[in-house]
């Protein structure tokens, strides 16, 4: 078992892309469009050889319904990709503005 341990933690940490490849494919429930491309990230700072991310996001509303449970997905995947530490964080200042390609998208 512990030689499964130290192989794990020999695997180098996630390219951005494959971080950026993760929130494309996680939807936002309630709008059916994934959270990246719908801008709800805000900030990325990864530190590979800590293995650590740190996201500053954003939603629709504070008091999105679907928050904590996007948070705990989008944590349990970036986790599966090899990150041993997630810190999501969130900002509402200024608020979410669709963009003109999202707002196409969602037909608005």
């Amino acid at each position: 078992m512990k030689a499964s341990s130290k192989a794990k933690a020999a695997a180098p940490a996630p390219t951005p892309a494959e971080i950026v490849e993760v929130l494309k494919n996680l939807l936002d429930p309630e709008l059916g469009l994934d959270i990246y491309t719908l801008g709800f990230v805000r900030k990325m700072d990864l530190d590979a050889a800590k293995k650590s991310l740190r996201l500053k996001m954003t939603l629709t509303s504070p008091l999105c319904p679907y928050g904590p449970m996007m948070v705990r997905e989008l944590q349990e995947r970036l986790r599966r990709i090899g990150l041993e530490k997630v810190e999501i964080g969130f900002e509402f200042d200024p608020p979410w503005e669709p963009s003109a390609e999202v707002r196409l998208m969602l037909g608005v």
